[in-house]
C-alpha cells in the first residue's frame, strides 16, 4: 500500500524521534515505541481526567494530578499538557470533549474570580449535555469553604476535600473507579 506523502513525513518523523530515545504520546489517545523495528501505537486504556481550576489553586491541582495519574488514571492539566505554541483554547476544549470527567476545582478564590476557569466550566456544561444521564461527568470538588455556582450545585453532588484532604481523594478515586466499571459493564452488554 503506498502512503500519501504527508503520513510518509509523519512516519518517519516518528520513527526518527523514537530512535533518537524520545517517547511519544498522543494526548488521550496513546502512545507510540520502536517494537522489532517497527513503530508500534498502542492505545491507552486509562480514563482521561480533566482538571479545572483557578491560578491560585494550582499547588492543589497539581497534588491531584499526581494523584490521579498514580491511581491509574490520564489526567490533563493545562500546566502539564499543553505544548509552547500550540493554540491553547482550542487544545483545553479538545481535551474537555475527549475527557472521561470534568473535576471542577472550586475554592473561595475560583468563585469569585473572572477568568478562563469559569470559561471551561461553561464550555464543560455544553459537553455534559451530551453525556448520557446516567454517566457521571461533572465533578464539583471544593478545595476549601465556599459557595458552589447555582446552575452546578442545582444538579450536582460536590464533594469536599477539606478538612481531610486525604479522605476526599479516596472518595474520589473510588467513585471514578467504580463508575469506569460501571461504562464497561455497559458497553459490554451492548456490545
Amino acid at each position: 500500500m503506498k502512503l500519501p506523502a504527508q503520513e510518509k513525513t509523519l512516519l518517519n518523523l516518528i520513527d526518527s524521534c523514537l530512535r533518537e530515545g524520545d517517547e511519544i504520546e498522543v494526548d488521550g489517545l496513546g502512545s507510540f515505541e520502536l517494537k522489532n523495528e517497527r513503530v508500534v501505537f498502542h492505545p491507552t486504556d486509562r480514563p482521561i481526567v480533566f482538571l479545572a481550576y483557578a491560578r491560585e489553586d494550582r499547588a492543589e491541582a497539581k497534588k491531584l494530578y499526581d494523584a490521579l495519574h498514580e491511581a491509574g488514571f490520564e489526567p490533563w492539566m493545562d500546566e502539564e499538557k499543553l505544548l509552547p505554541g500550540q493554540n491553547w483554547p482550542r487544545a483545553i476544549e479538545r481535551a474537555i470533549e475527549l475527557s472521561d470527567f470534568f473535576l471542577i476545582c472550586f475554592s473561595s478564590r475560583s468563585v469569585v474570580k473572572r477568568g478562563y476557569f469559569h470559561a471551561e466550566l461553561r464550555y464543560a456544561l455544553d459537553v455534559a449535555s451530551f453525556v448520557p444521564l446516567e454517566e457521571i461527568f461533572l465533578v464539583p470538588i471544593r478545595l476549601s469553604e465556599c459557595d458552589i455556582p447555582v446552575q452546578i450545585a442545582r444538579r450536582t453532588q460536590y464533594l469536599d476535600f477539606f478538612p481531610d484532604w486525604d479522605a476526599g481523594l479516596r472518595a474520589l478515586i473510588l467513585m471514578l473507579k467504580g463508575e469506569v466499571a460501571q461504562r464497561q459493564k455497559k458497553r459490554l452488554k451492548f456490545s
